[in-house]
């Protein structure tokens, strides 16, 4: 069988013409590269170069082996680099889940920084809601989710990457609008919008903080996304809770009014399986951990 260094034997000495210098050049002594390559041409049935005591000559089989053999170490070459690379997690494909929230808050500036560092990794990113990021991450379809809470998180690992303040979206006429800020508890009796539609995580976790405060939410609508909420609340059919980082989401005839400080926060969790972690996911939760240094 032709081994690679047979190929590199016979280039070095097509390339110098010259056995002493090509075993110079290996640093092998010449009698040895001599027997290589005589042991070469005796597997391949053909003489790759004529050879006197003045000069050595390519045959026609050796100029074409010549110029296959640098396409093979060529390509050696390159695989030998892209192993490494996918050692390190520089190259290979990462799929990446999001909540809606977290496509407009998060997901942005870390896919950014990492296809800077990381530009050979394909990246997959798709929008879900949270218990549906989860039952991917477990049948291996996405390799890391970003959710919010309240979830199941059994055998899966959770680091918080922001915990930010609530807010409310509600018509400009509604008479909650006129305070500075708004306790959940005035939440009490209002009809409420919950988004994105249940399974989800954030629809949930609004259903929570009005118990927490002693009654169900009275809830007049289920929303496929926050887009179309914010559409239910300028049609005058409720009030919706959003994370602060949505309060842009404002379209005329609704206003933003932030939740009193003693109202719980919310949390974004980077959440991915437990065990041995993939390279290209290290490396985009080394991009994460530059970006948010508090992230836990």
């Amino acid at each position: 069988m032709i081994e690679l260094r047979h190929v590199l034997y016979f280039v070095a000495v097509a390339e110098e013409l010259h056995f002493g210098r090509a075993a110079q050049r290996l640093h092998i002594a010449q009698p040895g590269l001599s027997q290589q390559i005589k042991a070469l041409e005796n597997q391949l049935g053909v003489s790759l170069l004529t050879r006197n005591r003045r000069r050595v000559e390519l045959t026609p089989a050796g100029q074409v082996f010549l110029e296959e053999g640098r396409r093979a170490i060529s390509q050696f070459q390159r695989a030998e680099n892209l192993a490494r690379r996918a050692a390190s997690g520089e190259v290979g494909r990462l799929a990446i889940g999001g909540t809606e929230s977290a496509t407009w808050v998060m997901l942005p500036e870390l896919v950014r920084e990492f296809r800077r560092r990381c530009p050979n990794v394909d990246l997959a990113i798709r929008e879900m809601p949270s218990p549906v990021q989860l039952s991917a991450l477990r049948d291996g379809e996405i390799d890391v989710g970003f959710v919010r809470p309240p979830i199941n998180a059994e055998g899966l690992v959770t680091r918080t990457v922001l915990e930010e303040r609530l807010g409310i979206l509600l018509p400009k006429s509604h008479p909650l609008a006129k305070r500075a800020e708004i306790p959940i508890s005035a939440l009490r009796g209002e009809p409420m919008i919950v988004h994105p539609a249940r399974p989800s995580g954030w629809a949930d976790f609004m259903i929570s903080i009005c118990r927490e405060q002693g009654f169900d939410p009275q809830i007049a609508q289920e929303a496929s996304e926050t887009a179309t909420a914010v559409s239910f609340v300028a049609a005058g059919l409720g009030l919706t809770i959003v994370p602060v980082s949505l309060k842009g989401f404002v379209r005329p005839g609704v206003v933003y009014r932030p939740v009193s400080r003693r109202a719980p926060t919310a949390k974004l969790l980077l959440v991915y399986r437990g065990g041995a972690v993939a390279p290209t996911l290290g490396k985009l939760l080394e991009v994460a951990q530059s970006l948010w240094p508090e992230l836990k």
